[in-house]
């Protein structure tokens, strides 16, 4: 007999612990030292009970053990009634650049079943380009703009067709949404992209979305960058708890995925400096993502609230994998409690249309203490912004850690900075706001 539990510590209660049972009592969880909570599949056990339990297995010489990640996992898979996949190009293409019809036929299949467990999902698919360039006979991605879009829109229509198709034989339809960031950017137009998205998925329709290549512009902050980013801000715009991005590689490696030594990381609990060190990326000319990017998107969507999942995309059952909590790829857990819509969009969807310096004590008060920026905390302002646009806050090293809609423009912090706000006047001549950014207004990002 085996009880299946998931276990959490808390150091801060350790004398409590280390009094209250022994080494034997706590089978594999011994040594972890700290204050024990007891996940199980009906919820949570506090440390007294599982004392208590601990010790009635210990006197009937029961084994107790801890498979924390499946459970974990699990758990994570029951929560996820929406799901937002995103898949590449590497998966969808062969090695000849023209796009696989089998790969679609299988990835459609592996919809289905996400479907018939009562599930909603919305794919973000790469490889228009890719399947542009396979119909004009291109061996080699284009690099001028003019001709990326031009095969773009020939590969779009091809794409969705062949996803048509496919899901039909499932008796499921396709429903094409074509993005730039600059739609997202506009609330209103956020709004209506969130609600023909969430309207699709009650009708039963799969929303097939892309970044709309033949009009976004790098140079005009119109492109997500690549559709990593697009799938995690796709993911904030519905409040999907799970992400998943199906890759040409079974997940995040500690080294390079080619070299025989390197493991998979199973779960990472948070995105930080140590993790983005193991990115290696697989060089490829068809695709623009790649493992930095799905670092990137994952930190976007955990810090959110919604976890995520990096999967092999060559896996034909992977999906079903995921959703019955068997222990692919990488995990990323979510940080925190879910973050509201509105703020989903000051925080993590619009791109900062400039940035704000702020000294030490600025930082902790908007960080740690959820308060206002006032203008005494403003050391700088960079980036031409008027108010009511979005702007990023860094400290004085340049470490971004909030973003949040300005009262003032740039010109007019660079008066006001440094200043206490019963100054504000004399240098404006009015005070129309005490602060620079409204707590209400403010995410953090860290």
């Amino acid at each position: 007999m085996v009880l299946d539990a998931l276990v959490e510590v808390d150091t801060s209660h350790e004398s409590q612990f280390k009094g209250s049972c022994s080494e034997e009592t706590l089978g594999d969880t011994a040594g972890l030292g700290g204050f024990i909570t007891v996940l199980t599949p009906r919820g949570r056990l506090f440390w007294p009970f599982m004392l208590m339990v601990s010790y009635m297995f210990q006197k009937l010489n029961i084994p107790f053990r801890v498979p924390m990640m499946d459970l974990l996992r699990q758990e994570i898979a029951a929560q996820a009634t929406t799901l937002v996949v995103k898949v590449g190009t590497r998966v969808l293409t062969g090695e000849d650049g023209c796009l696989d019809p089998s790969r679609i036929q299988q990835l459609a299949q592996q919809l289905d079943q996400v479907i018939s467990s009562g599930r909603k999902v919305a794919l973000v698919s790469s490889g228009a380009v890719g399947s542009g360039m396979g119909r004009l006979g291109m061996k080699q991605r284009p690099t001028d703009l003019a001709t990326l879009q031009a095969v773009a829109a020939v590969g779009q229509g091809l794409l969705v067709e062949a996803y048509e198709r496919c899901l039909a034989s499932f008796g499921h339809h396709a429903a094409q949404i074509l993005l730039t960031a600059e739609d997202l950017e506009h609330r209103i137009r956020y709004l209506n992209a969130r609600n023909t998205v969430l309207r699709l998925l009650e009708l039963g329709a799969v929303p097939i979305i892309n970044e709309n290549d033949t009009v976004s512009v790098e140079e005009l902050q119109t492109t997500f960058g690549d559709n990593d980013r697009l799938a995690a801000i796709v993911t904030n715009l519905i409040q999907a708890p799970l992400l998943v991005l199906l890759s040409d590689v079974d997940g995040l490696y500690n080294g390079h995925p080619r070299d025989p030594a390197s493991q998979l990381i199973s779960t990472v609990d948070r995105v930080d400096a140590e993790i983005a060190a193991m990115v290696r990326d697989v060089s490829g000319q068809l695709s623009k993502g790649g493992m930095a990017s799905k670092i990137n998107a994952a930190r976007l969507a955990t810090t959110a609230g919604e976890s995520v999942i990096i999967g092999s995309g060559r896996d034909p059952q992977v999906l079903s994998k995921i959703i019955a909590g068997e222990p692919v790829g990488t995990l990323f857990l979510a940080q925190g409690q879910t973050v509201a819509a509105r703020k989903r969009w000051i925080g993590f969807t619009v791109k900062p249309r400039g940035h704000l310096v702020l000294d030490a004590g600025a930082r902790r008060a908007v960080e740690h203490q959820g308060r206002s920026l006032l203008a005494a905390g403003v050391r700088d302002a960079m980036g031409q912004f008027h108010k009511g646009d979005i702007v990023a806050l860094r400290d004085q090293e340049g470490i971004e850690f909030a973003r949040g809609l300005t009262n003032y423009s740039h010109e007019d912090v660079l008066r006001i900075k440094g200043l206490k706000t019963q100054e504000i006047a004399a240098v404006l001549g009015h005070c129309p706001y005490d602060e620079v950014i409204h707590r209400d207004n403010m995410v953090v990002t860290t």
